[in-house]
């Protein structure tokens, strides 16, 4: 999408450019978290969510239905996931600490989709051992934020497909192929995988209710580049005796480069969680920011943080306290500080970050195992 003043185009496969997220809302049909939805989930939750404060988690699809439902004693599952098509980058763990979050102030079960099936169809370079080297790889970056096997399924496509056909199947024989071309943008070129994958996408929203034989609201924290899978989903819930899935979304990590977002394909727009410390540093010294030509203008004049993607770093994850985010803008809009002062706040930071994190990673190499949905086969109920 995009006009004469400014493109950018949002599918699943692909973000570019600067992206206008009112405009974005208004093409997806989704609607704006309102600070009424806020207040509601904060009566429940006890705490606020600095992603959900600075309007990062800023979309949504019926939200409210969803928190009706619990406030009736109606319990809701979590369901999120991962295209595993190469090594995580620091803007896949934004929505996956938000759902841990919601996971543990909602008290509620997670399935979470390793999409292997989706990358191996859609990514012509990966064959099936790079898929399944980078599910392994991906799940290690998830359960290092801290996730617990009690409430928490990792399903892989290729590998759970048992769990997945019949739902699937059900899904399928409602979805047209029209409707997945005008959504998608498939074409005469494109494989049949790839046409059917959306069916295997929309399944995690209705697997509990199958398995257990009882259906349950379904919420889908995501970035909103996946909306256009739900809204397929949504289409066809209530058709095969299921609720329509809600969604909760969010905006994208910003990439190191100007514009756009971080891209795998491009490795110094992104952090990687298998970066050294030391090349974290490096990425970040070299971002882009809102700087001035010179030290003498931008003394004089401020800098821009509206477009700089260190402070977009220290909004999204390094400055979760709101007077000392408040105190770097300040400074930086009165030129109190120049780039390169900015970035060597933000170095450590990173560092820090990344080594703990890694560190996490290693802690549960030998757990995997207790997170796959390998458990749910002897729950089913025919």
């Amino acid at each position: 999408m995009g006009d004469d003043k400014e493109d950018f185009v949002v599918t699943p496969w692909k973000v570019e450019g600067v992206v206008d997220y009112d405009r974005l809302i208004e093409q997806f049909g989704t609607e704006r978290i309102s600070e009424e939805l806020r207040k509601r989930m904060y009566k429940i939750t006890k705490e606020k969510h600095v992603l959900l404060e600075r309007n990062l988690f800023f979309s949504h699809r019926d939200l409210g239905w969803i928190l009706d439902e619990y406030e009736k004693g109606n319990k809701f599952v979590l369901y999120t996931g991962r295209g595993p098509s190469g090594i995580t980058h620091i803007g896949h763990l934004v929505p996956w600490i938000f759902t841990k979050w919601m996971q543990e102030k909602f008290d509620t079960r997670l399935y979470f989709q390793m999409t292997n099936d989706e990358k191996y169809f859609f990514e012509p370079h990966l064959s099936l051992d790079d898929v399944r080297k980078f599910t392994h790889d991906n799940t290690l970056d998830l359960l290092a934020l801290g996730f617990e096997p009690e409430n928490t399924f990792i399903i892989q496509d290729i590998e759970h497909i048992d769990l997945l056909y019949e739902i699937a199947v059900e899904v399928a024989r409602k979805v047209t192929f029209s409707t997945v071309k005008a959504t998608f943008g498939f074409d005469n070129s494109t494989n049949i995988g790839s046409v059917w994958h959306p069916a295997i996408q929309a399944v995690p929203a209705f697997l509990h209710s199958w398995i257990y034989g009882k259906k349950t609201p379904c919420i889908i924290p995501c970035a909103i580049d996946q909306d256009p899978f739900w809204r397929v989903t949504r289409d066809i819930a209530e058709k095969i005796g299921y609720y329509k899935p809600a969604s909760i979304q969010c905006s994208f990590v910003p990439g190191l480069k100007e514009g756009g977002k971080m891209s795998s394909s491009e490795p110094m727009s992104a952090v990687f969680t298998t970066d050294t410390p030391k090349m974290a540093k490096k990425k970040v010294m070299a971002a882009f920011t809102g700087g001035r030509t010179t030290v003498e203008e931008q003394r004089e004049l401020g800098a821009n943080p509206d477009i700089c993607s260190v402070f977009k770093y220290y909004n999204f994850i390094f400055m979760p306290d709101d007077k000392d985010l408040a105190d770097i803008e300040k400074k930086c809009r009165g030129g109190e500080i120049l780039c390169g002062e900015c970035k060597q706040i933000q170095a450590p930071m990173m560092m820090d970050f990344l080594e703990k994190h890694q560190a996490a990673r290693e802690e549960v190499k030998d757990r995997v195992h207790e997170f796959s949905a390998d458990r749910l086969r002897d729950d089913i109920r025919r």
